[in-house]
């Protein structure tokens, strides 16, 4: 993690635009979605930005049942600096942090909506169906291509591409 620059080879702040940290920020995502499932924890998300002069790669993780604690983070933290510095993704000196995504957390994919079956959910639509953007639902069943919802006018389905924003009412 603490990792001088100027090696010769090409930071994340030196990349080709865009595109480079795109291809970096993925490479991280592939990565640790396949050793976090290795460790029983689930990868939620990672965020790769500058803050100051200081690139910070925040990783959040879960529970497949939700609940990751603080000494699970701090393990997880070791673990996933250890493996970034071994693999030598990364080529400058960042700042890991590992972290829950917490209980107002974004649902993105299949998986999300799959944990989360008869539970309550809202949704933020990109396009309108039946006319609204917004919908109130328990998850009742997750498709290939939607996820199905019960709402006070019946049961209704939500194709994945048409969300735009989705989290868990608490």
């Amino acid at each position: 993690m603490d990792r001088p620059e100027g090696h010769g080879l090409p930071s994340f702040r030196q990349s080709h635009g865009q595109s480079h940290k795109a291809v970096l920020t993925n490479e991280l995502r592939l990565l640790l979605k396949d050793y976090l499932g290795s460790l029983n924890f689930v990868f939620v998300d990672i965020i790769c930005r500058y803050e100051g002069s200081d690139l910070v790669v925040r990783v959040l993780a879960d529970r497949p049942e939700g609940g990751i604690n603080l000494d699970e983070c701090a393990g997880l933290n070791r673990d996933i600096g250890r493996l970034f510095d071994e693999k030598d993704i990364i080529r400058e000196r960042y700042i890991l942090e590992v972290s829950s995504p917490g209980l107002d957390r974004s649902l993105k994919t299949k998986d999300d909506f799959s944990r989360l079956l008869n539970k309550k959910a809202k949704f933020f639509l990109n396009e309108a169906i039946n006319g609204k953007l917004e919908w109130d639902g328990l998850i009742n069943k997750v498709g290939q291509e939607s996820v199905f919802i019960i709402t006070e006018s019946g049961i209704l389905e939500v194709p994945f591409l048409r969300i735009n924003r989705a989290k868990l009412i608490i």
